[in-house]
């Protein structure tokens, strides 16, 4: 085992100090990322309300609008759009950052992969599609997941407590008559169920020789 690997293995143990230490730095990279969109969404303004948004959105079924597969969760339709998203992502965000960098970036390009282009083959061709709830449902779905498929209770406490903040925004998953992209929030949290198998956390095989609590059988006499 690498050091890296090392290090992110025990930071994964809840309530270490490497633990609480990492997911400090993810939680102040996450607060580092959210000026950035408030950026983008100032400048949209100052260019002109909605020119990126259009530019840089996805646009089902035309292939003008497959760029917004990448640039899409960085625009968002409205300040009120961006504070609905920015707190969420703060909140999710940092615990899928605090398991590990690397596998991070790879979860979080998949989620936008499979959230984008979701919305590109099944969403209303006459929409532009702009925002980041598709990658904030793809990391509640990933903490979800994880908790099932590393067997780790804190993930999946935490996606229950962050669901119960957000129950009502849940049901933005499921097809509705209002202006909201319901297939990039489904499409977003397969996205991050298939990451959590995919990425997930590789057990360390035991030493030959070693002694190993978890995996040593006691056999009465």
């Amino acid at each position: 085992m690498s050091y890296l690997e090392e290090r992110e293995d025990a930071a994964a143990k809840f309530g270490t100090e490497p633990f609480y230490a990492s997911l400090g730095r993810a939680f102040v990279a996450m607060c580092a990322l959210i000026p950035f969109l408030f950026l983008v969404e100032a400048l949209d303004i100052a260019i002109g309300r909605g020119q990126l948004d259009v530019a840089g959105g996805i646009i089902p079924h035309r292939v003008d609008g497959l760029d917004g597969v990448v640039f899409s969760p960085f625009l968002h339709a409205s300040w009120d759009h961006l504070y609905g998203n920015a707190v969420p992502l703060i909140l999710v965000g940092t615990f899928v950052l605090a398991a590990g960098t690397k596998r991070f970036i790879w979860s979080t390009l998949l989620i936008m992969l499979v959230s984008g282009l979701g919305v590109w083959l099944i969403g209303d061709p006459d929409s532009v599609v702009v925002g980041a709830s598709g990658v904030v449902f793809g990391y509640l779905g990933l903490l979800f997941a994880r908790g099932f498929v590393e067997r780790s209770w804190w993930n999946l406490g935490v996606a229950a407590f962050i669901g119960l903040l957000y129950w009502y925004q849940l049901y933005n998953v499921l097809p509705t008559d209002q202006p909201i992209s319901w297939q990039g929030h489904l499409l977003g949290l397969i996205g991050g169920v298939i990451a959590a198998i995919l990425f997930r956390r590789k057990r360390p095989r035991p030493v030959p020789g070693r002694y190993d609590p978890t995996t040593t059988t006691l056999t009465d006499l």
